[in-house]
């Protein structure tokens, strides 16, 4: 393998901005800007704009769209005219 075409692969802070969390991985993506992590130590950091802090599907917070059936919708806004007659659409 040559030494040249694989990018840097070091320690790089990711950081959610809206949740005010950040976390250490390992990754090959670059920033000009640094952070002071809690060891001391001085890394690059990525601000995202969604992590799983503030993500809906992992917090829990999403919303529900539709809480009641289509079945029951429909009958609560034509309620009885909605049904018809009962004859099936058949004359007598």
């Amino acid at each position: 393998m040559q030494q040249d075409k694989q990018p840097d692969y070091r320690p790089v802070v990711f950081r959610d901005r809206s949740a005010g969390y950040a976390f250490l991985t390992r990754s090959t993506a670059t920033s000009e800007q640094t952070i002071e992590w809690d060891d001391g130590e001085t890394y690059p950091v990525v601000d995202v704009e969604i992590s799983s802090e503030s993500h809906p599907f992992y917090t829990g917070k999403a919303r529900t769209v539709d809480s009641e059936g289509r079945v029951a919708r429909f009958e609560r806004r034509y309620g009885e005219a909605g049904q018809g007659s009962g004859t099936g659409g058949k004359t007598a």
